[in-house]
């Protein structure tokens, strides 16, 4: 089946944002104009209307106040349209949502998972309700798509195995050619670090603070970390950073837009989070020609090789991180070469949508 006459609907819960502008808005924008130079009409759902970078070209429906869900199920009530495809970000899947959404539409249904698993796995009575959700409701869900290797094994095993035939992988993209790479040399001794997060305290930051915390205090003086980011958990960690009197290390800098050109600024990201599905800071912050230290959860392990492009440390283990720090800080440990080119090849903001074109041609 070819991508001629189509008119599909996206569903993405994700607040649109002037002052956070990362990987996925860019998606939205390039698979939006590659639909378009296809034929196909988009609708798009969010919980907000905007119109910086080019979400002016795209039609986005108004919001009626209402949840991304309830909003596209309200459209449905009130308007006569056909979908081929109707494929949904950051929706929570195997609910009751997208049965009523096949009820009111013959359109094929794709749902793609960006969410990340808490360290440690979900209780038993929630893993058991996920089990049931599954059983009830998948049904209705055409293709699973999982952002990494990670993301789709967490689909088989939260609502069952017998999904695995109509789930597939497609990796999260970054747009390439506006992250300007650094062409100078690392500095291997005292390099300067960067963190890259929403601030909340499933991203690990308090991890850090405590692993800097614990370096000789030699090595303190001229460390410097800026964290680039806000969340709810921001006023916390600067207690943190004062009661360990780390304020000559850690900057907040807060929420930018010009990140693509800041990476190079740099030597090492640090992402020292607790759950994660597949980062586009670490492939931003690779594309920038810049290694990354992060932990060994979610789709981490699939884009990270320890020693080659970063070095990986298992998760809460403040001590392990120290010892890397440390070990970089003094120059015993560094990354040689490129971390663009690995970039380049597999997680292209271009490979990301052309992927994403070819679910419309089969859902299944």
């Amino acid at each position: 089946m070819g991508l001629e006459k189509k008119r599909i609907a996206v569903i993405c819960n994700y607040k649109l944002l002037p002052s956070r502008v990362g990987g996925m808005d860019y998606f939205y924008w390039a698979f939006n104009a590659a639909c378009k130079n296809e034929g196909i009409t988009v609708d798009w759902f969010f919980p907000n209307r905007a119109d910086f970078g080019g979400y002016k070209d795209l039609c986005i429906i108004p919001n009626d106040g209402r949840n991304v869900e309830h909003h596209f199920i309200n459209y449905l009530d009130r308007n006569t349209v056909d979908y081929s495809h109707i494929v949904t970000h950051f929706v929570e899947l195997c609910t009751t949502f997208y049965k009523t959404v096949k009820e009111k539409q013959k359109a094929k249904l794709i749902a793609v998972d960006h969410n990340p698993r808490p360290f440690g796995g979900y209780s038993l009575k929630k893993r058991l309700k996920k089990r049931v959700k599954g059983v009830l409701y998948s049904q209705y869900i055409d293709l699973f798509v999982g952002v990494s290797k990670y993301t789709s094994e967490a689909i088989l095993n939260d609502f069952g195995r017998f999904l695995k035939p109509k789930t597939k992988t497609i990796y999260n993209g970054v747009l390439i050619k506006d992250i300007v790479p650094k062409t100078t040399e690392r500095a291997k001794n005292n390099p300067k670090f960067l963190v890259v997060s929403h601030l909340r305290y499933s991203k690990g930051i308090q991890d850090l603070i405590d692993a800097v915390y614990q370096l000789p205090e030699s090595l303190k003086n001229d460390l410097i970390i800026d964290v680039y980011g806000d969340g709810p958990y921001r006023a916390r960690l600067e207690e943190l950073v004062n009661n360990t009197a780390l304020e000559s290390v850690f900057k907040f800098k807060g929420s930018v837009s010009n990140l693509a050109t800041l990476y190079k600024e740099y030597d090492y990201l640090l992402q020292p989070t607790h759950m994660e599905c597949f980062s586009l800071s670490i492939l931003e912050s690779l594309a920038a020609n810049i290694p990354v230290i992060t932990t060994l959860v979610g789709g981490n392990k699939e884009v990270i090789t320890h020693g080659e492009n970063g070095y990986l440390f298992n998760v809460e283990n403040t001590h392990e991180l120290s010892t890397v720090l440390e070990a970089v800080v003094c120059g015993k440990l560094s990354v040689k070469g490129s971390t663009r080119s690995l970039i380049e090849k597999r997680f292209s903001i271009d490979t990301m949508v052309s992927n994403h074109l070819e679910l419309l041609k089969n859902a299944v």
